[in-house]
């Protein structure tokens, strides 16, 4: 699946409040990284909205990393609520986050995916490791 375009000044897909030029767009340019383990969250959500599987890999721990990342065309995601976050902050190197994230398919029902997902810090990124 190729990235969709997404201008700066659109509201970023993550629902931060903040425009995706200053929010995820960084990050999925690779010219920042998260700095905590609920922004890196935030930042694979709007990838999996955009269609940006690169950036989904590279966020993923090679420990787990799938070899390739094929995302569905036909969704469309459209709201994140981040229910609760252990650690995952700015010195820590563990974290989780407890999120549903709401989508759509053409001619389908709506549905959604609840998720507690496990990150770790390694040389100062955080990578996605995996869902519990």
């Amino acid at each position: 699946m190729t990235t969709a375009p997404l201008d700066d000044g659109a509201r970023c897909p993550c629902l931060s409040g903040e425009t995706y030029g200053a929010c995820c767009g960084p990050l999925h340019r690779g010219i920042a990284e998260a700095p905590t383990a609920e922004r890196l969250m935030r930042s694979r959500y709007s990838a999996f909205a955009i269609g940006d599987a690169d950036y989904l890999l590279r966020t993923w721990h090679p420990s787990t990393r799938p070899a390739a990342l094929e995302l569905d065309d036909g969704m469309r995601w459209y709201r994140l609520d981040i229910l609760s976050r252990t650690g995952g902050g700015l010195g820590e190197r563990e974290g989780t986050v407890e999120f549903t994230a709401r989508y759509k398919t053409p001619g389908g029902p709506a549905g959604e995916q609840h998720e507690l997902s496990r990150f770790l810090r390694t040389d100062g990124r955080w990578f996605y490791v995996d869902a519990v």
